[in-house]
């Protein structure tokens, strides 16, 4: 009879059924928060890429680095590198720099990748005054989180391909500099 009072009085008593809910809902809300924190960071890493490339694209377009007096390539290169390291590892972005004829021909040059999932580099051409530049740059984004990794991945080693790509036409700038270099 003692007994039964007791686990009756148990089973109707309240004073940790808190502590218990919390216990149940406190690692699937942790989780979540986690995973949203990462979704976050992956949104602003694209983002990133965006902005750097198309700071590095307004180089060509301007005839900057067309102009330039040391290595159109690292000066392209470093620019990127500079705007984009605050959310990706400079080594990892790979990008690729192609003259084309005109604006339809951007078909022509899809993205290619090889078994790892890096870019396939078509070179670096920067084009002269009023050249139609294709420039493109990827990166594959670690994604941490177990479970937000296997939904969000796109390859094996638990990483997510971001691509941006800008098409323009070089301005027109001034070419002397660029005939007393050679290049045209």
């Amino acid at each position: 009879m003692i007994r039964d009072c007791l686990v009756k009085r148990w089973i109707k008593g309240e004073e940790a059924s808190t502590a218990v809910e919390f216990a149940l809902v406190a690692m699937p809300f942790t989780y979540l928060l986690i995973g949203i924190i990462e979704v976050s960071l992956m949104f602003a890493a694209m983002s990133t890429l965006d902005s750097a490339t198309n700071d590095a694209a307004r180089l060509i377009r301007t005839g900057q680095v067309q102009q330039t007096t040391g290595d159109p390539q690292q000066m392209f290169e470093d620019l990127l590198c500079a705007k984009a390291e605050i959310f990706l590892n400079c080594d990892s972005i790979q990008y690729e720099v192609v003259r084309l004829e005109n604006f339809s021909d951007f078909d022509t040059v899809p993205a290619s990748f090889d078994e790892d999932g890096n870019l396939l580099s078509a070179g670096f051409d920067a084009g002269s005054v009023d050249d139609v530049i294709l420039i493109r740059t990827a990166y594959r984004y670690p994604l941490l989180t177990p479970l937000i990794g296997d939904a969000l991945a796109d390859a094996s080693d638990n990483t997510k391909l971001m691509i941006s790509t800008i098409v323009l036409e070089t301005e027109p700038y001034d070419v002397t500099l660029e005939a007393a270099q050679g290049n045209l």
